[in-house]
């Protein structure tokens, strides 16, 4: 049984679709096609029911795949922990950060780490910080710099690079705009538009709301904080933005209850050997955050 086949496998089962997963291997679908008839063929049994375009695991593919994924995983971490001897920093770094992170925290330390590593391709993935977490989880990448959860997640390492204050904002219009110290309760009164239900930003938002027995009136959200900016500038509603994003075309309030700050940082696997690549990229966050 070939690792190669063992991918093809997984790959198929995580995607449900053979023509995804060709475009995910970088192969053809006839070659993925072969090489699951073939693991088919070795272990005597059907892995796949193809039903129309569908495809489904079967009882066996169900058991064989946490099976398969051990395997690749454990060959991965060897593979890494034998690179790691040389001391070399080269390779693929599979990374991930949340467009906030990436536009307004990273750019010098990506700048830094390409001018002293030159040898590593790195493979930048923007998404919300909840799925990098779970992309980090599941294997399938390294590291993740994003807004930190909330509560530990067992499996995830976490270490705070950037203390990320967070301002209460209204457009220029806004009927609060020249009042600038508001009660909480007032402040309600009054729509927002906020970060999208479970992310991590929304959560802390509505448990520090909780703590007072109130709710919010949320009547628009989106995971783009550029996007909440431009909405609470236009007077859509109030919202919580980074202190890094408020400009003149908003006004700042004053809301004693409703002072945050969320944490931003690096995400990685306990039980993950981490390449010289990531080692590196974790060193030169750590320090930058150190200034």
């Amino acid at each position: 049984m070939e690792l190669n086949t063992l991918r093809a496998f997984v790959q198929v089962a995580h995607d449900g679709s053979f023509s995804l997963a060709a475009e995910h291997l970088f192969l053809t679908q006839p070659a993925i096609s072969k090489r699951i008839a073939t693991l088919e063929s070795e272990l005597d049994t059907r892995l796949f029911d193809r039903m129309g375009r569908q495809i489904f695991l079967t009882e066996a593919g169900r058991h064989l795949l946490p099976r398969a994924e051990h395997i690749i995983d454990q060959l991965s971490d060897m593979r890494r922990e034998l690179a790691n001897l040389t001391g070399r920093v080269a390779g693929s770094l599979a990374m991930a950060t949340s467009h906030h992170i990436g536009l307004h925290r990273l750019p010098a330390v990506l700048r830094s780490y390409s001018d002293t590593n030159p040898q590593v391709d790195l493979d930048i993935r923007f998404m919300e910080s909840e799925k990098a977490c779970q992309s980090v989880e599941q294997g399938e990448l390294e590291l993740a710099v994003v807004t930190l959860p909330l509560n530990p997640v067992d499996a995830l390492q976490s270490r705070t690079i950037w203390h990320d204050p967070m301002a209460v904002v209204v457009g220029l219009d806004h009927p609060l705009a020249k009042q600038r110290a508001v009660n909480l309760r007032e402040l309600l009164d009054y729509p927002a538009v906020l970060p999208s239900r479970g992310t991590y930003t929304r959560s802390l938002i509505e448990q520090r709301i909780g703590q007072h027995h109130l709710h919010v009136n949320c009547t628009l959200s989106t995971d783009y904080l550029e996007t909440l900016k431009m909405m609470a500038t236009i007077g859509l509603g109030w919202s919580l933005l980074p202190e890094i994003l408020v400009d003149d075309h908003l006004v700042q309030l004053q809301v004693p209850k409703l002072k945050l700050s969320r944490s931003l940082g690096i995400v990685t696997h306990h039980k993950r050997t981490l390449s010289n690549a990531a080692r590196a990229m974790r060193e030169l966050l750590l320090f930058s955050g150190s200034k």
